[in-house]
């Protein structure tokens, strides 16, 4: 389980180590040669996706947060651990209205192929932000990976910027969308990057996803 506390500590011990940047892909042709297992971290513009990434590494600046919604146009990789033991994948942002419609295509397009294409995924973690809940668009991203078959998580992130009541509403109904999925993992993490709420546990379970 995630939340053993053997796994939790492990997990911190590895993302307490080496974490470094590999390489953007900006199409596939460039991804990196298989080398680890892959943990991709997909979500709409804006909803803590960098944040979250610097909070499971324990850095600062490991991926940049960006004010402009959009800005990650590619799929980025990280290394952690010496050696290479997981590879975390921030991949672009979806659900930018703001962004050209070609430019949107070539992110699906990307993500898309990486998605069905990819033998070293081990899962997903799409991310939610705890004020808006699921969207249409987020339900786009869970379609397409059910129908890529990768498993995924559904991460609620900036849990602590909203009341515990409706925290727990927004949980529920997440959980509920989850049930929908084949695809979907039953287990809903709720984090805060910021508080630091649900990193050990969630970081535990990319080194337990990275293992399967």
């Amino acid at each position: 389980m995630a939340d053993d506390e053997d796994l939790v500590e492990a997990a911190r011990k590895l993302f307490a180590g080496r974490v470094e940047f590999l390489r953007s892909a900006p199409a596939l042709k460039f991804l990196p040669d298989p080398g680890a297992p892959e943990i991709a971290f997909a979500g709409r513009s804006n909803v803590g996706k960098s944040s979250l990434l610097n909070a499971l590494t324990g850095r600062k600046s490991i991926a940049r947060a960006s004010v402009t919604p959009g800005r990650t146009q590619e799929l980025n990789f990280f290394e952690v651990g010496e050696p290479t033991r997981i590879r975390l994948v921030d991949m672009p942002g979806y659900g930018y209205a703001k962004a050209p419609l070609k430019v949107v295509e070539a992110w699906k397009r990307l993500v898309r192929d990486y998605l069905r294409g990819r033998v070293e995924l081990k899962r997903t973690l799409v991310l939610i932000d705890s004020r808006h809940g699921v969207k249409d668009v987020d339900r786009e991203m869970l379609k397409m990976l059910d129908e890529a078959a990768v498993g995924y998580r559904l991460v609620l992130t900036k849990a602590d910027k909203i009341k515990a009541s409706e925290l727990a509403e927004v949980l529920a109904a997440t959980q509920a969308e989850a049930r929908k999925h084949p695809a979907a993992f039953p287990v809903v993490h709720v984090t805060s990057s910021e508080k630091g709420m649900g990193i050990p546990e969630l970081r535990a379970a990319v080194l337990e996803d990275a293992s399967i």
